[in-house]
């Protein structure tokens, strides 16, 4: 099983960039968009998550259960769903703020106690790293998963809005970093993290850590790059024919990343390194027609195997 650990929450989109836009909600949150994506790939997925008894919990919980995630913590609990308040820009990108809940009414033990006993991946949620007292649970379930053979992976999703400490915040996120096996992030994650810094030095520094053996790097529309020791490789992204918003697009994007390591065989010790940059371009091809099909939606809604394999063999 894939696991996902981390936040979910409720989105509230506004129905276009005009200011005092009316706002819908949409089911979101950065692992629970990519648990979904993962499972709606083929992948046996879980989502390690509280969910909330109010009225949105129940909004959350549906296409969880349409995609076939497993939901790995059963009990609901009584804290309100968590919100972000969405705002897009001219060009549709969009940005966010939180009101926490219900994503941090956990403990270490019901965590450990819904973690599955076979982990073939283990993702760590964005969220993880930015309060000392969830992060130190957070951490406990990666060790877990890792000492189950899981290959851990993170999208580190910066949300400067929810940071109130940054020292401490980046001081948590470098443990999780080094925990990490194959590291995703954004343009925007790289210049808030090491401004001035090239990308190429970035990610060089990021596979210097004890366990990084991948870094996968999103450009926006010009696409992403993949980085190991020994290769790279840059992709395009996919254009659907008529556009939405990027609400997902990372996250399913790291979904199609996750599914073809899987499928290749490299989500084990030392499989990821062994990948070459020919393997790398493919692996962020597959990526990229994920997140351009959801692209081409409102608000998080990844594709299907049968939609990504129709643009493929197109």
């Amino acid at each position: 099983m894939f696991v996902v650990g981390g936040e979910s929450l409720i989105d509230l989109v506004p129905v276009s960039a005009e200011p005092g836009a009316e706002r819908v909600a949409h089911a979101g949150g950065s692992p629970f968009n990519c648990a979904i994506a993962l499972s709606k790939l083929g992948n046996p997925t879980g989502f390690l998550c509280p969910i909330s008894q109010d009225e949105y919990g129940d909004v959350l919980l549906a296409p969880l259960a349409e995609a076939g995630v497993s939901v790995l913590l059963e009990e609901r609990v009584t804290a309100p769903t968590t919100k972000a308040i969405v705002s897009f820009n001219a060009k549709m990108q969009a940005s966010y703020v939180f009101e926490r809940g219900a994503d941090r009414a956990f403990t270490r033990n019901g965590l450990l106690a819904g973690l599955p006993r076979q982990v073939e991946l283990y993702q760590i949620g964005g969220f993880s790293p930015i309060l000392e007292e969830d992060a130190v649970v957070w951490a406990d379930v990666v060790d877990a998963a890792a000492e189950r053979g899981a290959t851990i992976s993170i999208d580190i999703n910066v949300r400067d809005k929810l940071i109130e400490d940054e020292a401490g915040y980046r001081a948590r996120l470098s443990q999780f970093l080094d925990k990490a096996h194959l590291i995703k992030l954004s343009d925007e994650d790289h210049a808030w993290l090491e401004p001035g810094e090239s990308v190429e030095d970035h990610a060089a520094e990021l596979l210097a850590r004890p366990n990084c053996e991948l870094v996968v790097v999103t450009m926006g529309e010009e696409g992403s790059r993949a980085f190991s020791r020994t290769a790279s490789a840059a992709a395009p992204i996919y254009r659907p024919a008529v556009f939405g918003d990027t609400v997902g697009a990372g996250d399913s994007l790291m979904a199609g990343i996750l599914t073809w390591l899987g499928e290749a065989k490299a989500l084990k010790p030392g499989g990821l390194a062994t990948l070459d940059a020919a393997q790398l371009k493919t692996m962020l091809q597959f990526g990229a027609v994920v997140a351009g099909i959801n692209c081409g939606r409102i608000g998080c809604q990844p594709p299907s195997r049968a939609e990504v394999d129709a643009v493929l063999s197109a």
